[in-house]
């Protein structure tokens, strides 16, 4: 076999190798996929119950409810047109989880309407700043900074 077609089988195997490769990922990541929802997406057209999903959106101002558990929240996720949808989480929410701000639960819809989550993750806007820096003024928060690096070098 002449050294040119060598490579053209060379360059056909691994073409094959490749595509066979991505196949087989794609074939083992396929219960591993998180679709996200927004409220009226859930609304208009619900997710397979118990497939998992994470849902974003906001928190309705007055809807959190902690069970007497002291571990299970209850709110609601509202989206852009005021659809909503119930969420059951148990666990600690992040320091930023209140009501009024941003959300994405990722989790699974029950046969009732419920999305139970697994997780939380909290949103916040661009002006966020760690509680240990509120109220102070650029030059402090500069300071202290600065104070908190001395010695780690």
């Amino acid at each position: 076999m002449k050294a040119k077609h060598q490579r053209l089988v060379l360059v056909v195997v691994a073409l094959v190798a490749l595509v066979g490769a991505g196949l087989l990922a794609a074939y083992a990541l396929r219960n591993q996929a998180n679709y996200f929802y927004l409220p009226e997406q859930m609304q208009a057209d619900p997710p397979e119950v118990g497939q998992a999903v994470r849902l974003g959106g906001m928190v309705e101002a007055g809807s959190l409810i902690t069970d007497p558990d002291g571990v299970t929240l209850r709110f609601t996720v509202t989206g852009n047109d005021g659809s909503r949808v119930p969420v059951r989480f148990s666990g600690i929410a992040p320091d930023l989880f209140v009501e009024g701000s941003g959300v994405v639960a990722e989790g699974r819809l029950e046969a009732d309407g419920t999305f139970v989550a697994d997780n939380l993750l909290a949103k916040h806007d661009e002006n966020y700043v760690p509680k240990e820096l509120e109220g102070m003024t650029q030059a402090q928060a500069a300071k202290m900074a600065e104070e908190t690096t001395v010695g780690i070098e």
